[in-house]
């Protein structure tokens, strides 16, 4: 695991970054609702000139069922390249994969093959025991260690929080924060890695969203509308930014590449009040932060006759915004509108006023949307996860969010498919359309892309 010399997907900046040779593969976490049949890592094949381009060339089954796997991430990444890292020599080899419903923690060998190999598996006893958490969900490799956030205590519904393993034996080194404060709830997190600032978002306990949204939980302002800063070093608590408690689910959290700058965006699924969704930036104001809206997206009006029983009383489809990505330099904002079925592009050079550039739509709750490669054929879900290629002139996206969530809002089934955008032109690649048995049954959710993407490392030079 150990190189004489840095790994060439590790870069200094996100310059070096966007100028870096682009992906050939893309690893897709895909789930099978059911728990019947184990999930699994869908490799595609993602260089044009291949012959296989647009289509599954590895696959990999987990070893157990039931695992719903979610969000995931990479062992090592530029991060090591920070002048502090004590691992500078790691490479980025080894995916690590949460089941969000199991507990469980895989890690996945991609060297010299491509299907991922099983390398270990972290128990939940492990997690649990060592750092007191359950329900793992986002990966981030930072300079001294992978951090991995959770949504639940465990033992217990909550608080949570963050987990450390170790870079080169994967093992659960235990519980992040020193000092959490008064944070209880828990979902991404991110950080201004120059800055020692960590920034914390919110979702809900794992009773709060394994069943799917609880109306009674959304009407009464009960899921996460905060953002926590706290200190990286210290590992302290040090402010909490409510954006309301109308804003419910402030979910992703997508801070600027430029390790010089100190701001971020945020997407928050709906507001109760009117069913929009809204992005909200992130920055300091003095010594202090604060946070304010930038972006709002209403919902679209609709027949309660077209609509899931979980939106009947509302007669609209709200946007869902339950994703977001920044481009590697920091110019272009993807934010995903899963209920409506549209992917939007925004010029975020200045992050306070975004402008919307385009627009792309796929599938809907109402209008499920074709895919020019198959025109014919209703899409269900809608673009969910986006990643962003380093080079910023491909975005990727799936369409499943959550096994609970897509039954709510797609009770039809919200079958599978994944799709590439030209991010020039702002139009979908008909060439990149794999769906249906293509994934062998199983949904698509999260995509990583070979040598790193937009929502994946993070840099320490300018």
């Amino acid at each position: 695991m150990t190189l004489w010399k840095p790994d060439p997907t590790f870069y200094p900046s996100p310059r070096d970054a966007a100028e870096a040779p682009p992906e050939k593969l893309a690893y897709v976490a895909a789930f099978d609702r059911s728990a019947q049949r184990p999930d699994a890592l869908a490799v595609l094949d993602t260089d044009p000139a291949s012959p296989a381009y647009g289509t599954v060339v590895g696959w990999t089954d987990l070893p157990h069922t039931g695992d719903e796997l979610h969000h995931f991430g990479w062992n090592a990444c530029s991060s090591a390249l920070c002048p502090y890292a004590p691992h500078p020599h790691v490479e980025r080899r080894y995916l690590i994969v949460p089941g969000l419903r199991s507990s469980r923690i895989y890690v996945y060998d991609t060297k010299d093959r491509v299907s991922p190999e099983l390398v270990k598996v972290i128990e939940p006893e492990e997690l649990g025991k060592r750092a007191g958490y359950s329900r793992p969900h986002t990966v981030h490799c930072g300079p001294e260690g992978l951090y991995v956030s959770a949504l639940g205590g465990y033992g217990d519904d909550g608080p949570g929080g963050i987990a450390i393993l170790d870079h080169n034996s994967f093992e659960v080194l235990g519980r992040w924060e020193v000092d959490r404060g008064p944070q209880y709830l828990a979902y991404d997190f991110w950080w201004h890695i120059n800055h020692d600032v960590l920034v914390t978002s919110e979702w809900g306990t794992p009773s709060m969203v394994e069943d799917g949204v609880v109306g009674e939980l959304l009407l009464g302002r009960k899921y996460g509308h905060k953002i926590h800063f706290w200190d990286l070093r210290k590992r302290r608590h040090v402010q909490e930014v409510d954006l309301g408690d109308q804003h419910q689910m402030t979910l992703e959290l997508r801070p600027a590449h430029d390790p010089t700058k100190t701001y971020g965006f945020v997407g928050v699924v709906t507001s109760v009040e009117d069913l929009s969704a809204s992005v909200w930036v992130w920055h300091r104001d003095g010594s202090r932060w604060a946070a304010e809206k930038v972006i709002t997206i209403p919902a679209e009006p609709a027949s309660p006759d077209d609509l899931p029983d979980v939106l009947k009383p509302f007669g609209a489809v709200p946007p869902l915004v339950t994703d977001i990505d920044l481009s590697v330099d920091d110019q272009r904002l993807y934010v995903s509108c899963w209920g409506t079925g549209e992917l939007k592009q925004y010029d975020v050079s200045d992050p306070f006023k975004p402008v919307e550039l385009g627009s792309v739509r796929l599938g809907g709750i109402v209008r499920r949307e074709a895919h020019p490669a198959a025109p014919d054929e209703r899409l269900a879900g809608g673009p969910q996860m986006v990643e962003v290629s380093r080079d910023g002139r491909r975005v990727y996206v799936t369409n499943s969010l959550y096994g609970a969530w897509d039954d709510q809002f797609y009770p039809d089934g919200v079958g599978a498919w994944m799709a590439k955008i030209d991010t020039e032109s702002f139009t979908l690649d008909e060439r990149f359309f794999p769906h249906g048995d293509d994934f062998r049954g199983l949904r698509p959710h999260q995509t990583r892309l070979q040598g790193g993407d937009a929502s994946s490392d993070s840099y320490c030079y300018p």
